[in-house]
């Protein structure tokens, strides 16, 4: 096997005998032949909107394919197994389809004629012969940039699942999720052809996230400000982790009047401030941190445990009570379908629960950019009058590599007269820090999920037209940590809006090239975090 596609892979350069995630060798290859058959089915699927055939099932399961090869979502090689068969199904019909319609379906490349071998095993055999997705006879700044786009497709992928569930779609997305991943089989582009294509993943990128925000809060309400708890009640008690609201909101509603209190965990702490979610009264608190504390964390909830999206770590001593269900899996891990919670219930009514009431502080949430326009006025005069004289947005994934404390010393350096914005599970490193306010304004602005990066543009854009510059003018850095392909995504899409000046850590992807890295460095000013003190004064005295 060899992966590269996360921050914290093998040596930093790529885990060649198992996944530092958990990925099995087996695993690996298979999702490798997982994109190799995508590829091919987005070859008829471009060439179909070519000659007007669009078909939506071939749509839906490209996003959930590619979902199913981010980092930590799917270990369970049955799964795969079913995903392989399905493509080489739809691919036949598609081709037949294209066909009729008068586009081209004769295509040399391998993936267009890919057959599913009929047993796992030989399964596995294909995904080692075709190895990484990329073209292995290519220049390396090329395969580089080849390998940004893959891993900047499968963070769209992810939020574009999240948003056709909620019922928001756009075909430009899987227009050009097909249109890239055709391209991998074009020996003939160039460099610049390839640099064109992952600025243009980070501008689709956008638009998936404007479709999720306007799934989440047209069904669950724009997010205000909430006080969460971090201790417990006595009683039973069911533990959500991941990312998706819609599975939150259907485990809320079966769960009403049970006598179970519903607990959030990681990415869907932000959760308690959409209005629509916290109605409910068993929707109680925040209980653990981030995704990668979660086998110890896991280990001691003594109630169920769903996961809904990616982070999944081995449930080894918990694996009866943790279930699965959207894209998520791990071999022996019951999996809840069409939003079905029953069997977390029953296990949640089976189990001990909490012995008693426990208090542990709190947090706040809800700061996304309705909350945060809401004050813009107070905002700006604060700045204007100096008592606001930077923002720092500190902002990403968690993980468990060292040097990661950085973001909390950062945070915690930085000085009085700073506001702290933070996004995604890296805020867990300072979450339950109390920062003080300026002037009524909280220090410590929780704006959400990973995906919600998009409140946090929305937020640095109308400031930026409130004070009439740029935003790469505004008194905001931004000092951002990365684990998986969602974050890729992100950045992509920083780098379409010409953002500058982003600090990256805790380490640079392995699958970046010295040339590629040269070229974002001079273009975007891109630069590796140092230490907190060396980046707050270089920050400080611009």
């Amino acid at each position: 096997m060899f992966c590269n596609q996360c921050e914290q892979t093998a040596k930093g350069t790529g885990c060649t005998v198992s996944g530092v995630c958990g990925k099995k060798p087996e695993v690996a290859a298979l999702q490798d032949l997982v994109l190799h058959a995508v590829k091919g089915l987005s070859l008829y699927a471009n060439e179909g909107r070519k000659v007007g055939v669009v078909d939506q099932e071939v749509n839906h399961f490209t996003v959930e394919a590619l979902f199913n090869t981010l980092t930590n979502v799917n270990f369970d090689p049955e799964r795969f197994q079913i995903l392989l068969n399905r493509c080489a199904e739809l691919a036949a019909q598609l081709k037949e389809k294209v066909a009729r319609a008068g586009g081209n379906v004769a295509f040399s490349d391998p993936a267009a004629s890919f057959q599913p071998a009929a047993s796992l095993e030989d399964l596995i055999k294909q995904g080692e012969a075709v190895g990484m997705v990329n073209d292995h006879d290519a220049d390396a700044d090329i395969q580089s940039l080849q390998q940004i786009l893959v891993y900047g497709l499968k963070g769209i992928s992810a939020y574009a699942d999240h948003a056709k569930i909620l019922g928001q779609e756009d075909d430009m997305v899987y227009a050009f999720i097909h249109e890239a991943m055709a391209a991998l089989t074009n020996k003939g582009l160039g460099l610049n052809d390839w640099v064109g294509l992952v600025l243009k993943c980070g501008e689709v990128n956008l638009r998936v996230m404007e479709l999720l925000d306007a799934g989440n809060t047209g069904k669950f309400g724009h997010p205000v400000p909430t006080e969460v708890p971090l201790g417990h009640k006595k009683g039973k008690c069911i533990l959500v982790s991941g990312h998706d609201l819609q599975d939150l909101a259907n485990l809320l509603e079966q769960t009403e009047g049970k006598g179970i209190y519903v607990y959030t965990h990681g990415e869907m702490l932000p959760t308690h401030g959409y209005p629509e979610l916290k109605k409910y009264k068993h929707f109680y608190g925040h209980y653990g941190t981030a995704w990668q504390n979660q086998k110890k964390e896991f280990a001691e909830f003594p109630g169920s445990i769903l996961m809904t999206t990616n982070c999944i770590q081995n449930p080894q001593g918990y694996m009866e009570n943790i279930f699965s269900t959207g894209q998520v899996g791990w071999p022996g891990v019951v999996y809840v379908k069409n939003g079905d919670f029953g069997p977390v219930i029953e296990r949640a009514l089976a189990l001990p629960g909490f012995a008693e009431d426990e208090a542990k502080g709190s947090v706040m949430v809800g700061f996304a950019r309705n909350t945060v326009m809401s004050v813009a006025g107070k905002v700006i005069e604060g700045v204007k009058n100096g008592d606001i004289k930077h923002f720092f947005l500190v902002a990403g994934c968690d993980g468990a590599k060292p040097g990661r404390n950085y973001y909390t010393e950062f945070v915690e350096k930085a000085p009085k007269d700073t506001v702290i914005l933070t996004l995604a599970c890296g805020k867990f490193r300072f979450f339950d820090k109390k920062l003080g306010d300026i002037g009524g304004i909280p220090r410590l602005l929780d704006i959400g999920q990973c995906n919600d990066a998009y409140s946090a543009i929305q937020i640095a854009v109308a400031l930026a037209n409130a004070f009439e510059c740029g935003v790469n003018d505004l008194p905001l850095s931004m000092v951002l940590s990365w684990y998986e392909q969602k974050a890729v995504a992100i950045l992509l899409t920083l780098l379409h809006l010409g953002i500058k000046d982003i600090r990256l850590g805790p380490s640079l992807p392995a699958f970046i090239s010295p040339n590629v890295l040269d070229v974002l460095v001079k273009n975007f000013d891109i630069k590796p975090i140092t230490t907190p003190d060396q980046d707050l004064a270089a920050i400080l005295k611009q």
